[in-house]
Formats: structure tokens, C-alpha cells, sequence
């Protein structure tokens, strides 16, 4: 089971409001707990070390929630894949805090499957924030940047 399959599978079970969930294949072993603050999934591979990921919607406790804003717009990833502020190393980056961004102006590179996908916003507006590190997995419908229009 590949890690968007995973996914999905969290989300549909999130979506159905399950407390915990559990899944067991011959040498992937899966269980995520919805009821505690943050959500994880573990997946044990007898081969391998364990690999703990970040479930996407969890709220990390030390995250304060960004105030409720009519004119603030929320640029979201169109898929999962690895977030690239830059066009290349020791290149600037796209936007910072502060920048004055244009519709269709690129804002970061996703990177799915070796394809390295240009993200353009949605909206004119200045950047309130930039929620992904450089290099960070992002999961679908995950906030890329937020923008005041």
C-alpha cells in the first residue's frame, strides 16, 4: 500500500467519524488513533525501521489557528508531493512573507513521481504566510500559503 493509498484511507475513515483505525497486511501494519489532539499513522514494515507520518488535517498543539479573515485566501496543494520554495538550490525563493503576488504567478514547485510541477496562485494579494518548509511532504488540499486579497 503506497503512501496515497494510506491517505485516502485516513480520510475516508476521518470522514465517517472513526475513533481508531487499525490495518494489517502481510508486512505493513497500520493504526491511527483520531481521539487524542494530533493524529499519526505508523507504518511497521518487518524489514525496515517504523516510519511515523503527521496525518494531514492534525493540529500540531504549538500551532496557534490563523485568525478568521474574509480577505485572507488560502492557496492549497492540487496534490501530495515534496514542496520546493525555490526554483533550485542557493536560488531565491518564489514569495516571501510580505510579497505582493499576482494571479498566475508561480508561488513554489511541487515535485510528484520526478515531475516537478510549477504552482501558480489563484489570487492577486500580499503573503501572510508561508505554512510549508523547503523540502516538506504536503499532502492534498494541504495549505500551501495564505494571502490577503
Amino acid at each position: 500500500m503506497n503512501l496515497e493509498n494510506i491517505q485516502k484511507f485516513i480520510n475516508i475513515a476521518k470522514a465517517e467519524g472513526v475513533a481508531e483505525l487499525k490495518y494489517e497486511e502481510k508486512d505493513v501494519k497500520i493504526s491511527v488513533n483520531f481521539t487524542s489532539g494530533s493524529s499519526q499513522f505508523i507504518q511497521h514494515v518487518p524489514s525496515g525501521p517504523a516510519v511515523s507520518v503527521q496525518a494531514p488535517s492534525a493540529i500540531n498543539p504549538e500551532q496557534k489557528p490563523a485568525q478568521s479573515d474574509a480577505s485572507l485566501h488560502t492557496v492549497t496543494s492540487p496534490f501530495v508531493g515534496t514542496f520546493y520554495s525555490q526554483p533550485a538550490p542557493g536560488k531565491p525563493a518564489f514569495v516571501k512573507v510580505g510579497d505582493k503576488i499576482s494571479k498566475g504567478q508561480t508561488i513554489c514547485i511541487l515535485e510528484a513521481m520526478k515531475i516537478m510541477n510549477e504552482i501558480e496562485s489563484d489570487v492577486s494579494g500580499e503573503v501572510i504566510e508561508i505554512c510549508c518548509d523547503n523540502e516538506s511532504l504536503v499532502e492534498y488540499g494541504q495549505a500551501i500559503i495564505k494571502v490577503r486579497v
